[in-house]
């Protein structure tokens, strides 16, 4: 699919795998009444990248630049003021440039990017505040920034709306109910996670081991991404490949871009494809609005009853799905230990 930044794309040479090759991902409107043809493109798009764009999706442009002005508000502060937010053991707050390391062992430093991380709401007299991704957020004070809190937590709501809705046509095409991840253990009380992002304006060298974002593939059941006009974002579609083959997702105005993540991967016993991706700093900044969406902790993933078969056995034991996500983000995060030293 291509845009109007067609021409702004980056270029360097091969030996550094950045290359102008942009990937033709299929397009999913929300709105269409055709649900079956829906239905066809998302599975196409699962089975082939994993990755694919939603538009008339339900949230304003007017409301999606607000965010994004917001966003940009929040990453314009001084860097002792940021600080003062650094993510907490919830995995809320501010996680500063370097803080995250997707790919160690092809990244000489971590990402250059920084970001923030907003949690459902959760206060501290409810019985579910103990469990590790469930908490009050911390939030920057209304002084400072009047008004972002508010359009956080709107958004917050509004996303997770039309990650409901994409839920509904991935189980169709898993030959599921519509409604089979609405279920209390799953998006019934989901964690849910919405991450601001900026990348500074540095060029990634992938012969030197210097990416805005490492290699990586996301963690739980889907990511709804929002970006600005800059490219960046690369997938590369088999990670097997020797060498890999990286393109590049075109930003499209208006749209999320959605991929499929582990947990799905492993849910659907590899028949969808959670895909390897990255991004790529030209020297332009960038910022992006991802918006994870997990099943609740006590969800135990396990092989769905319609990706399994005598010919084709579930190829991974049944895991809780907070067990998993622990993991996953001690693997890739800074010990918050080393910002006191």
């Amino acid at each position: 699919m291509e845009n109007s930044k067609e021409n702004s794309r980056p270029s360097l040479d091969a030996s550094g795998a950045l290359e102008n090759r942009v990937s033709s991902l299929n397009c999913i409107d929300l709105s269409s009444p055709h649900i079956h043809n829906s239905v066809s493109l998302l599975k196409q798009a699962c089975l082939d990248s994993g990755f694919f764009y939603v538009i008339n999706h339900g949230i304003s442009q007017e409301f999606m630049d607000e965010v994004f002005n917001q966003g940009r508000r929040f990453f314009d502060l001084p860097v002792s003021e940021k600080m003062k937010l650094l993510r907490n053991e919830k995995h809320r707050g501010y996680t500063p440039v370097l803080d995250e390391h997707l790919d160690p062992a092809n990244q000489k430093h971590g990402d250059f990017k920084e970001g923030y991380y907003i949690g459902v709401e959760v206060p501290e007299n409810d019985p579910d505040w103990h469990k590790p991704f469930y908490g009050p957020n911390i939030w920057p004070t209304a002084d400072i920034l009047p008004g972002w809190r508010e359009t956080m937590e709107k958004y917050h709501c509004e996303a997770f709306k039309v990650a409901k809705a994409v839920a509904r046509i991935i189980a169709l095409a898993l030959n599921l109910e519509i409604d089979y991840f609405d279920r209390q253990e799953m998006l019934g009380k989901p964690i849910a996670t919405l991450r601001l992002l900026h990348y500074e304006g540095r060029i990634s060298d992938p012969v030197k081991g210097i990416f805005g974002a490492g290699a990586h593939s996301d963690f739980g059941f889907i990511t709804l991404l929002a970006t600005d006009d800059n490219y960046g974002l690369q997938i590369c579609k088999d990670k097997d490949a020797k060498p890999q083959q990286w393109e590049f997702v075109a930003p499209l105005k208006g749209a999320f871009i959605v991929n499929l993540a582990d947990m799905l991967e492993r849910w659907s016993n590899c028949t969808f494809r959670s895909t390897l991706h990255r991004v790529l700093g030209n020297g332009q900044e960038r910022y992006s609005i991802a918006y994870f969406v997990d099943p609740s902790h006590d969800c135990l993933v396990e092989c769905l009853p319609t990706c399994q078969s005598q010919e084709n056995p579930p190829k991974f034991p049944p895991i809780k799905f907070e067990t998993y996500m622990l993991q996953r983000y001690k693997d890739t995060h800074a010990d918050l230990n080393s910002y006191n030293k």
